[in-house]
Order: C-alpha cells, then sequence, then structure tokens
C-alpha cells in the first residue's frame, strides 16, 4: 500500500481557520484534512501560517500574521519568551474551558469513562502572583551578571527577568535587588561550557501567610565572596528569614546539590494551608500555590470521607502535607515517601501542629504497602499524590490488593491519571467524580482529584 503524502510541504505558507486547542494550549487547523499545530493561535481567529514541520499524521506551524482576532484572545501581561506561560495570551475563562476539555477528553479517550462526572473546574479568582517559589539560572553578559529564565527550548538566559507576573511580589523585588548586589560586589556567574565560575542559581521561597523569605545561593564551589556583606544588604532590605548556600560542583542540569549550610537565619521558613503550619526548607517539595493548595486539599478530604475509626495511607506524601489534613479526621495515618529529607520533615510538621496519629516511613510505597498487609495493616482509605508520570503498576496492583472502601487519587498530569484509573477500573474500583483544579494558571498544566470507591462484589 502507498504512503499517503501528508497535502502540506515545509516552508509553504497558508492562510488557515483554527478551530480548537491542543491539550498545550495550540491552536489547531486543518488542510484537506490533515491538523497543522500552531502555538498562540487561538479558536475562531484566522491567521498566515508558516509550516515549519512535517510528521505522517500532523504538522506543525508559526504565526505569522493574525488576519481575524477571538473575543478570547487578552494582550500578554509578559512579552518575555521563556515558554513558562503558555496561555497568557487567552481569556481566563478559555484557559480555564481548555483544561476542563483535557480532562473531559482522557477521561473519555483514555480511561474510556465517559460516564463519570467531571465537575466545572475550580479556578482562581486572581489568577496572578501565585508561585511562592522561583529557582532562576544566572549569567553574564557585557561582564555583568544577569538573572533570567531560559528562552524556551534552549540554555540561553533571557536577560534580566527582573518582574513575573505569576511570582510572588516579594519575588519579584528580591530578584533585582539581589542581581544588583552581585555585580555591585563582583559575584562571578557560572559558566556552564566551561564549567567555570561561583554563582548558579538563585533560588526564593516566600510564605504566602507568614511573608517569611529564604534566598538560597547555589555555588559551584563553597566559597562564597562578600557574602556577609550582601547577606547584610538583603536582610536590611527585606523580611528574611533564612539566607542559604547550596554547593553543586557537578557538570548537571540538577538545580541542587548534596551539600546545603545556612549562611544567616533560620534553616527553615514557615506557611500555612488552612489551619496547619508548616516548615519549608530548601529541598521541601511544597505547592507552589498555597491558596489553590487549600482548594486542593479540602477537596481531597471530602473525597476522602474519613470517619474518626478510619485508618489512612498517604501515599507519596512528601512533606505530610496531605497527610496531617487526614489527619484531621482519622484514627491514624501512615505517610510513605522515599526522599528520606522529606520524611523528617514531615516528622517535624507533624510535631509543629502537634499531630501524634501520624506515622511516617520512608521505602517505596509498592514494597513498604505488602509488608505492611502482611502485618495486618487494613486501611479504610488510601490517598495518592504522584509526580507526572503518575503511579508504578506494581504500586496499583498492591493498592488494588489492599482492598481500602475508598481511594482518593491527586493528579498533576490527566493522561497518567487516566491510564491508572483504568487500571484501578480493572482491579474492582470504581470511579465516581474527578475534580479539576487550576493551580497553575497561564500554564497549560491542571491538577485533578479523583474519588474511587470499592465495588460491592469485592
Amino acid at each position: 500500500m502507498a504512503k499517503t503524502k501528508p497535502p502540506v510541504n515545509k516552508n509553504e505558507i497558508y492562510t488557515l481557520t483554527f478551530e480548537d486547542l491542543t491539550h498545550e494550549g495550540n491552536g489547531v487547523a486543518k488542510i484537506e484534512g490533515y491538523p497543522l499545530f500552531v502555538p498562540d493561535v487561538l479558536p475562531d481567529e484566522e491567521a498566515k501560517v508558516k509550516v515549519v514541520k512535517i510528521n505522517k499524521n500532523f504538522g506543525f506551524g508559526k504565526l505569522l500574521e493574525l488576519t481575524k482576532t477571538s473575543s478570547h484572545r487578552v494582550e500578554p501581561t509578559c512579552h518575555v519568551h521563556c515558554g513558562g506561560c503558555q496561555l497568557q495570551h487567552m481569556s481566563y475563562d478559555l484557559q480555564l474551558q481548555m483544561k476542563q476539555d483535557q480532562v473531559h477528553n482522557v477521561m473519555k479517550k483514555v480511561a474510556h469513562l465517559d460516564h463519570v462526572p467531571v465537575h466545572p473546574i475550580l479556578g482562581m479568582e486572581e489568577p496572578s502572583h501565585y508561585r511562592n517559589k522561583v529557582q532562576i539560572p544566572v549569567g553574564e553578559k557585557n561582564g555583568e551578571v544577569i538573572v533570567g529564565f531560559y528562552q524556551k527550548r534552549s540554555h540561553r538566559i533571557l536577560q534580566n527577568q527582573d518582574t513575573c507576573h505569576i511570582q510572588d511580589e516579594a519575588i519579584n523585588e528580591v530578584l533585582p535587588f539581589t542581581r544588583q548586589l552581585m555585580n555591585k560586589y563582583g559575584i562571578q556567574a557560572y559558566d556552564e561550557k566551561s564549567h567555570r565560575g561561583q554563582l548558579r542559581h538563585i533560588m526564593v521561597r516566600v510564605g504566602h501567610h507568614t511573608k517569611d523569605i529564604m534566598i538560597v545561593f547555589v555555588t559551584k564551589t563553597s566559597k562564597f565572596p562578600e557574602k556577609d556583606r550582601i547577606i547584610k544588604e538583603l536582610t536590611e532590605q527585606f523580611q528574611v528569614k533564612s539566607i542559604v548556600q547550596n554547593v553543586n560542583d557537578q557538570r548537571t542540569n540538577v538545580v541542587l546539590g548534596k551539600k546545603t549550610k545556612v549562611l544567616w537565619g533560620e534553616n527553615y521558613i514557615y506557611d500555612k494551608i488552612g489551619d496547619l503550619t508548616f516548615a519549608i526548607s530548601p529541598k521541601s517539595f511544597f505547592q507552589v500555590n498555597p491558596i489553590q493548595t487549600k482548594v486542593l486539599y479540602d477537596k481531597a478530604l471530602e473525597y476522602a470521607n474519613i470517619d474518626k475509626d478510619d485508618v489512612v495511607i498517604d501515599a507519596y506524601c512528601g512533606i505530610g502535607s496531605i497527610s496531617l489534613f487526614l489527619a484531621q479526621k482519622a484514627k491514624k495515618v501512615y505517610g510513605i515517601e522515599v526522599v528520606p529529607e522529606a520524611i523528617e520533615d514531615a516528622k517535624m510538621n507533624a510535631e509543629i501542629n502537634g499531630m501524634n496519629n501520624v506515622e511516617f516511613s520512608v521505602g517505596q510505597a509498592e514494597k513498604v504497602m505488602p509488608k505492611w498487609k502482611e502485618q495486618g495493616l487494613d486501611p479504610d482509605v488510601i490517598v495518592v499524590d504522584p509526580p507526572r508520570k503518575g503511579c508504578d503498576v506494581d504500586f496499583l496492583e498492591a493498592m488494588i490488593a489492599m482492598k481500602p472502601k475508598r481511594i482518593v487519587y491527586v493528579s498533576c498530569n490527566p493522561s497518567t491519571l487516566a491510564r491508572d484509573l483504568r487500571i484501578l477500573e480493572d482491579g474492582g474500583f470504581e470511579t465516581k467524580q474527578v475534580q479539576p483544579v487550576d493551580m497553575f494558571p497561564s500554564t497549560n498544566h491542571v491538577e485533578c482529584v479523583a474519588e474511587l470507591t470499592l465495588k460491592l462484589s469485592n
């Protein structure tokens, strides 16, 4: 059978009308049924487009000129092309609708659960300045230190990213001042090609409710010239609670190295989610949108439907943030996490909040849970919040074998959520409902909470 050739050629220019969006937020137009994906274009818009890449079943284009615009198009707040905010040319209503559609689509096409209710997405009243953390690379240009995000799909630093409309306002004040100090005191920027220089990254963390600020300098060596003067100026200018140096001497894209030392102030800053207080270290995983985290966790707690006699397992528990929410209602919560430092933070957070019905263990959940089952632990509820890749099959099978009454699945990737729901359905659980939550406005990411119950026949 002869291969069907795409009806377009690379570098050809077309004027197209766009009809849909991909899950990444690219506009979709068709040429003789052949889909062309183009960034920065919205449904119902007409645009002149250049074909830049061709695959067998679809291609990619570059926007040259808009000839008709959508009522949902808005002027982007930021014109820096770092690739972080893919959707800022869309109205917030359209962003929410796009994410809602994405969850609907994967529930139908991947999980084959189109009958399961997907509730209207929970968005933000004010979808800006929500990020409580930034880790930003440091470079050099024309003899001066520059601080900025990488250009999309490159390691070229976009010069002096002093403000960002999704970062906490305090971060937007700290970063340019810190950059000025680096130049004032002659701190040399790290060069990843030559593996020379001093300062690699600057991380800033902010407590949304406490207003505590932590500044982390990631350096190639333990030497940090002029640090005392730098610390003095920073602490006089801002409500800094912790200044930390992290040493990363490896040729790597990983930001943080293994060695961390506090240069000034405390080991932690603190923030609150609801009535709970959490200690946050440089390496802590703490949700970057604290306002929506409360929305997300409240929904997870609602779906868990815990009573005072319930025993709960929280897999991928991190620093214990969801575990402690669950412990407010449960008889006992067991948290599992593979990162030892996170478990130490989790234990401390339990102590800070006076929670003595929580037990945290280091290990892989798929290995720990079968041992617990052999020891007679029968959880009423299992809550899982895995990374973007979703759950390993071994873990899903371990969860199925424990046969809890309910599973609450918190996910940052609808596609892997849908894949895993299908496995859990086939293993004897029924998906009752899914709630999308917009944790990351202006980006194409969407968080979800799914409720599953054990089928009566099991």
